[in-house]
């Protein structure tokens, strides 16, 4: 059988220091790997600095680096970029600026989430990040299939603890387990742990369900919606609709991002 997607490239961009964090990097490539179809390839990118501060600032700041990531791929011959990040900071603005398709993490786990069951729960990683989500959700137009926004405490450093111990792991999926009581309550029947890294962490886990609410597999996810993406831009030549939020961004437009140096008003005076 015919496969569109064989033969691909797919751009992952994590938000992850790629040297500090390199055991996270190598554990997800590995899972990449592992669920990628034939004859598909997956680089994982990191950045550095990461995205180390829960501020919006640090959100506007990794999302010029994944404009700048996006622009980089499609000019060294990948065939889609993937967003790695759940909140997807510069998802539109990749979007427009490359003419290749474009994956958020955050808009394709709750897309799939809503053909898996009626009603989704989020659990994020950090209570910061809870109005944000809910921004995020109405943003792209789930708030009536996504009922609500949990969160646990669990930085980075932590994450990388839970992935090699054993018993750091079994505390952080017991708070998850907590926070997700609520949402069931409430009658979620899908779970996301909003965050690549917590999706990573609980992927050793499958299938994973609490009260047979099931908890989405985030990473595979991702993977395959990137992989039919690929397939149908080469079956239809079209990666996102070019009229409104997603219409192409003028070759000047790319250029004056390019060249950008600083925020300064050239020859303002003070006052």
């Amino acid at each position: 059988m015919n496969d569109a997607a064989q033969g691909s490239r797919i751009w992952y961009q994590s938000f992850v220091d790629p040297l500090e964090q390199s055991a996270y990097v190598e554990r997800l490539t590995t899972r990449l790997d592992a669920l990628a179809a034939p004859g598909t390839t997956i680089d994982v990118h990191g950045m550095a600095p990461p995205d180390r501060h829960f501020h919006p600032l640090t959100e506007f700041r990794c999302a010029g680096a994944a404009i700048e990531a996006a622009l980089r791929a499609e000019a060294e011959g990948y065939d889609a970029f993937v967003i790695g990040h759940f909140q997807e900071p510069g998802l539109t603005e990749c979007r427009g600026a490359v003419g290749i398709p474009v994956i958020g993490l955050g808009e394709a786990t709750m897309l799939f989430a809503c053909s898996l069951g009626r009603k989704v729960g989020l659990v994020t990683i950090d209570p910061v990040f809870v109005p944000w989500h809910e921004e995020q959700i109405i943003r792209h137009g789930l708030e009536r299939r996504v009922i609500g926004v949990a969160a646990i405490r669990a930085d980075l450093p932590r994450f990388m603890r839970a992935f090699a111990d054993a018993a750091e792991y079994a505390q952080v999926r017991a708070e998850f387990v907590a926070q997700v009581r609520p949402l069931i309550d409430r009658g979620a029947d899908v779970l996301i742990p909003a965050g690549g890294l917590p999706m990573l962490l609980f992927a050793q886990q499958q299938p994973f369900a609490i009260d047979d609410v099931l908890v989405l597999e985030g990473i595979g996810t991702v993977l395959k919606a990137a992989e039919m993406a690929v397939a149908m831009h080469r079956i239809t030549g079209a990666s996102a609709s070019r009229r409104g939020m997603f219409s192409s961004a003028p070759a000047g437009a790319i250029a004056d991002f390019r060249g950008r140096t600083s925020l300064r008003a050239r020859g303002a005076q003070p006052g």
